[in-house]
């Protein structure tokens, strides 16, 4: 039968202390927003479509049942479409405004 040997019990002062995580740059900001408005400029290009789509060819079903279904069909997925657009909207310009301040001089606080 395997016998459990006791280990050695580690020092109280030898305790690792965690390494601190690099801090973000100016350029991740920057490609973080250009990506996100990117994104936001595709969905947007894709939102037109869509409308233009159900403008074009609205459903119409004999079934009062079934028409009521599609017309919260197309509402879901223009608002969904508009919804993404804003989203990475919002991202690229809340980035790019950490970019800007970023570059200001004494932004980054030191914590002692």
């Amino acid at each position: 039968m395997d016998q459990l040997t006791p280990q050695p019990a580690a020092e109280p002062d030898q305790v690792a202390e965690p390494t601190p995580k690099p801090r973000k740059g100016p350029l991740s900001f920057l490609s973080g927003s250009l990506t996100a408005v990117l994104l936001g400029w595709l969905c947007l290009g894709l939102s037109q479509k869509v409308v233009t789509h159900y403008a074009l060819h609205p459903p119409q079903y004999s079934s009062a049942i079934a028409q009521s279904i599609a017309t919260a069909m197309k509402t879901l997925v223009v608002g969904m479409s508009f919804l993404a657009t804003f989203s990475f909207g919002f991202i690229g310009l809340g980035l790019f405004l950490v970019f800007i301040r970023s570059l200001l001089p004494g932004t980054a606080k030191e914590t002692a």
